[in-house]
């Protein structure tokens, strides 16, 4: 890398500019690279080093205009996960892995912090249970739960967890977009295999319309116009209600949702939900 690179192109770019198209990538790849356990300096840092060879800290610090004790912090981080290198020469020079093979170091250690903590259930589970209980209302709460649930991972889990345990039905009201999550996630695939009767509200148009295969086909109709797309929400057997908490300048990490067994508010939803379909027509 030249050392008169003094600052990281795209990120002084102008709307409607090829160095601005480039910038929307970076804070897509930014994003995604969250996913994998990289903070957004880190995947910063890793993706300057990918896409402009090997640097010095001081150039990295100067380019990203991040200060250089962060910089040296960032650099030490990315080495012990395995995906930037250092140079015996001096100054000390930083390489990144291709982000193909950084991606696989990644999953691998999560892989491996996963298999970790399910060989440490067992454990914990007995040393919970060698204390005594102290509660002293053992009645259960009548009055239903709820629970704040943020980013991709925990809306997954829980949404799996819904369709397993479902017994009856799961009605689903999502925009064309999120219907694509669902799908690309691999909900309506799990939907279809089970046998729960299912009714999907959606506004997914022709072209979208494939990702309703085998009997989902027949148990979704288009959303109204009229209903605004950024309502979501999910029941389960009239007792569990999933609703997303829209606000379309978050990532999708810092999307938030409510979960409860609420009877009031699952009922409220469920009464939206019948008046919606019953006002549908069929895709």
């Amino acid at each position: 890398m030249s050392s008169d690179v003094t600052h990281f192109s795209i990120l002084d770019s102008v709307p409607e500019s090829k160095a601005y198209d480039y910038e929307m990538l970076f804070e897509k790849l930014k994003n995604e690279l969250s996913k994998f356990g990289l903070t957004a300096n880190q995947s910063k840092v890793y993706l300057f080093l990918e896409k402009y060879g090997p640097s010095t800290a001081t150039q990295v610090s100067k380019t990203l205009k991040v200060p250089r004790t962060e910089t040296y912090h960032l650099l030490t981080n990315l080495q012990n996960k395995g995906i930037v290198s250092a140079t015996f020469q001096h100054p000390i020079r930083f390489s990144a892995l291709s982000i193909d093979k950084a991606i696989g170091v990644l999953i691998n250690a999560e892989k491996e912090r996963v298999k970790n903590l399910e060989s440490q259930e067992k454990n914990l589970v007995k040393l919970w249970a060698a204390i005594p209980n102290f509660k002293v209302n053992q009645e259960d709460i009548k009055d239903g739960k709820f629970q704040m649930l943020q980013g991709v991972n925990q809306m997954t889990g829980k949404i799996n967890d819904m369709i397993s345990s479902a017994k009856q039905s799961i009605q689903i009201l999502a925009s064309e977009k999120d219907s694509m999550k669902f799908y690309h996630a691999g909900f309506l695939e799990r939907i279809n295999d089970t046998n729960t009767e299912a009714q999907i509200i959606s506004s997914t148009s022709k072209k979208t319309s494939y990702i309703f295969e085998g009997r989902l086909k027949d148990k979704v109709k288009r959303l109204p116009l009229k209903v605004k797309e950024d309502l979501c929400f999910i029941i389960k057997d009239d007792d569990e209600l999933l609703l997303f908490m829209k606000n379309p300048s978050e990532s999708p990490q810092n999307i938030i949702a409510m979960w409860t067994d609420s009877f009031s508010m699952v009922y409220t939803l469920k009464l939206l939900f019948t008046y919606i379909w019953s006002n549908s027509r069929y895709l």
